[in-house]
């Protein structure tokens, strides 16, 4: 399987590459223990390869207490011993390169984990210390300091700041365990700018920058005000800290993709110019309910905003963060929101089924890079995580109110027959499977020519394999064009008569005229036509 990939892809693979994202607590368990771990990512390799991926994107790995998932990062040279070592990493990473697929890691530098040598030192040296002016500390307001220093809100819900004994309060935009570094001190930026190169050198193609929108706050650190710029989303001088970051990537051919949560379109534009990110999340399309109508401005005012820095767009239709596709589709409401999130909803996922099969074809279609969150493959539902074993910390600062993140990282099914669904070996999996795991066993659907799994990996062969699929990101190129179709019905074509054509309309829909069809995502009816939920790949 390996002999058909490159093992040097062009300098522009980021363009319409296929990544999957890997949260490798949930991956896979190479020793038994519970947890996924690096071992476990190696043995699946092989997997990875015949799924038709060209990177994988780590979430963090790092040593880290993981009171938010990993993302409260204690050391960024060290592996967590959860899931390795730096010497297993470094081989993860030279064998998957060996198989044609490159590596791309997570960076989280709006903050630290309060067990950073950073924090610790800062609390051990006490309140107006040179350790403190790495991060934001301030004195409460009121006769007696007892108030926050400000009005902000956590991004996790309630008060951002949080009070030490001695009075002074230090500010973690998340959850408690992660204080915000101070990107005004230059030690921040130095640190930040070795990291990347430490990790560089060991062989990773690229980096995702973790909330990349929130790290540089108004230097007073003010309570909101109308009118005013945000104290903390989208500074301008975020810019200069990529740029730099930017030219270090460029000594090793590197790339970055942001995540960068922004309504406007011009603002986020600006991340992507040629001498800053290469590319950066689409949350628009990942949220945008199941409607012909709002998928095909989603998709016009995404190719709309890359056009004009010629950066190349993404498509994602779930992440480690968001409710999973067959469960969201099968919804009321398909749309994706933080704020709406509750327990109890109720979901057909019979309906929900068909439609992530659908809308699998219609992301990998679009030109640009597609972002694969692990598990989605299998097709995957949201897992209600029982109370008493639910970790994420949104559900904690919400008071209970918000299910979390968890539902969405349930330790994936491997083998119908083994432990656990194949998980690992004996332990019970760091989260709950439920009972019908074991029937979205990767096993069972890779001998399955209707399986969710083998309709990714014919879907990820084909674009691939056809040139028409291909993006030039070159500004002004006409990479799709909007064929005239029912209402209800998104019909488009890329280039050398590569059509796709989703219907999500009541009754079935006429196909355009075409040669061949090249792979459905359900049935076609009798007569030849597309029925409800079901999208088409057809040459013309």
């Amino acid at each position: 399987m390996a002999a058909n990939r490159p093992s040097e892809p062009t300098a522009n693979w980021w363009r319409d590459a296929a990544i999957y994202q890997i949260y490798v607590r949930s991956f896979a368990d190479g020793d038994g223990d519970g947890t996924g771990d690096l071992a476990g990512v190696r043995a699946r390799l092989p997997y990875l390869v015949e799924l038709g991926v060209d990177a994988l994107w780590f979430t963090p790995w790092y040593l880290s207490p993981l009171a938010d998932g990993g993302y409260d990062v204690a050391d960024y040279r060290t592996i967590d011993p959860a899931f390795g070592t730096l010497a297993e990493a470094e081989k993860l990473i030279a064998e998957a390169r060996e198989l044609g697929i490159r590596t791309i890691i997570d960076i989280v530098p709006n903050h630290v984990s309060d067990q950073h040598a950073w924090f610790r030192a800062a609390l051990e040296a006490g309140s107006g210390s040179p350790e403190r002016d790495l991060f934001h500390f301030r004195k409460g307001r009121g006769p007696d300091g007892a108030i926050p220093p400000n009005d902000w809100v956590s991004e996790f819900g309630g008060t951002p700041w949080t009070r030490l004994d001695d009075g002074e309060w230090y500010l973690h935009l998340f959850a408690t365990q992660q204080p915000d570094l101070n990107w005004a001190h230059p030690a921040v930026r130095q640190e930040h700018e070795e990291v990347l190169r430490f990790w560089f050198e060991r062989g990773v193609s690229g980096v995702r920058i973790d909330s990349a929108a929130l790290l540089a706050k108004d230097p007073a650190l003010p309570d909101f005000a109308e009118g005013d710029p945000h104290p903390f989303v989208d500074r301008d001088e975020l810019h200069d800290i990529y740029r730099a970051w930017r030219a270090i990537g460029d000594e090793y051919g590197g790339v970055f993709v942001g995540e960068v949560w922004l309504p406007d379109a011009e603002r986020f534009a600006r991340y992507l110019r040629p001498d800053e990110l290469h590319t950066a999340f689409n949350f628009n399309f990942l949220a945008c309910p199941w409607d012909a109508g709002l998928l095909r401005t989603a998709i016009d005012d995404t190719l709309s905003e890359h056009a004009s820095v010629g950066a190349p767009a993404t498509w994602v239709l779930c992440n480690h963060d968001v409710t999973r596709t067959v469960t969201r589709y099968g919804r009321a409401e398909t749309g994706f929101d933080f704020g709406a999130k509750t327990f109890g909803t109720p979901t057909d996922l019979a309906l929900g089924t068909r439609r992530a099969r659908a809308a699998a074809l219609l992301s990998l279609a679009l030109p640009g890079a597609a972002y694969l969150y692990q598990g989605e493959e299998l097709g995957l539902p949201e897992v209600d995580i029982p109370l008493d074993r639910i970790q994420d910390p949104m559900h904690f600062r919400k008071g209970g109110a918000d299910p979390g993140r968890d539902g969405c990282r349930v330790p994936l099914p491997w083998s119908a027959q083994g432990p656990y669904a194949g998980f690992g070996g004996d332990a019970e999996p760091w989260l709950p499977q439920p009972a019908d795991w074991a029937s979205y066993a990767a096993d069972l659907q890779s001998d399955d020519p209707e399986s969710m799994l083998t309709l990714y990996r014919e879907a990820l062969r084909l674009r691939r394999a056809e040139p028409g699929f291909a993006t030039t990101g070159e500004p002004g190129a006409r990479e799709l064009t909007w064929l005239d179709a029912a209402p209800g019905v998104l019909a488009l074509s890329r280039t050398d008569g590569l059509l796709c054509v989703v219907n999500l309309a009541e009754e079935a829909a006429e196909l355009p005229e075409h040669t061949s069809v090249l792979l459905a995502s359900g049935p076609l009816d009798g007569a030849g036509r597309l029925p409800q939920d079901t999208a088409v790949w057809l040459r013309a």
